[in-house]
């Protein structure tokens, strides 16, 4: 597995299944850096950071001064693997939800050439596991809402669970990026497309969590299908 790799944890309010998702990705990624950035979590979440940073020199943590929303969190982490000449920077969840033995895969297949590799649940071989079936319409139809409008071939437009070049972050542009939870990814992912880019597809199970509360609710979802829209209402350049 690639030693320049920089994986993005963001945190609010994980404290009970922190310390165990860390271990789960230094156990699968021990070669990569930890990257925790945390919203400013009240309940200690940012305090066992620092103290498994302490403990690991591999790990590190980005405090912020407030709870932004996803997007802005992986913006600032982003920036973190740009200005450390990291190749390659992982978005992966703090809850659990995705499985850090899926890393080196997905890490070696940027290092093969794929400038974003995507966490597909919605592929051959993707599963989603303790979902309701109402939510798993919910992502199925919003998937295929956002492909439909945006004229992607993107399966898992929504997927968290990432890979992303830096040199072709550095090419996509973050500026104007705006978005918070599935609206970013869906941005980000759209980017890379409209760029030319390279989109690889990596079947995963997806786990809901078993710790802690879903940051997921009505406005976010709101957010990501009036972003999308408009998006694809833009004229083609």
């Amino acid at each position: 597995m690639p030693a320049d790799a920089l994986l993005l944890v963001p945190t609010y309010n994980e404290i009970d299944g922190l310390e165990h998702m860390i271990g789960r990705i230094r156990a699968a990624a021990p070669a990569g850096d930890v990257l925790i950035i945390d919203d400013a979590s009240p309940d200690g979440t940012g305090a066992l950071a620092d103290r498994l940073a302490a403990e690991d020199p591999a790990v590190d943590v980005l405090h912020r001064a407030r709870k932004e929303g996803l997007g802005p969190a992986y913006l600032a982490g982003f920036a973190v693997a740009l200005e450390r000449g990291y190749r390659y920077v992982v978005e992966i969840d703090a809850d659990g939800s995705h499985d850090p033995t899926e890393l080196p895969r997905m890490l070696q297949l940027a290092a093969d050439g794929a400038d974003l590799v995507l966490g597909s649940r919605w592929m051959p071989g993707g599963a989603v596991r303790n979902w309701p079936r109402l939510r798993q319409a919910i992502s199925r139809a919003g998937n295929s809402y956002a492909r439909w409008v945006l004229r992607s071939r993107i399966r898992d437009l929504t997927s968290g669970f990432r890979v992303f070049r830096t040199d072709a972050l550095r090419r996509v542009g973050l500026d104007g990026v705006a978005s918070h939870g599935y609206g970013f990814q869906v941005e980000l992912a759209w980017r890379f497309e409209r760029a030319g880019l390279t989109v690889v597809e990596h079947p995963i199970t997806f786990v809901e969590r078993s710790t802690g509360r879903s940051k997921m609710h009505l406005g976010i979802v709101a957010e990501a299908l009036l972003r999308v829209t408009l998006w694809g209402m833009r004229p083609k350049r």
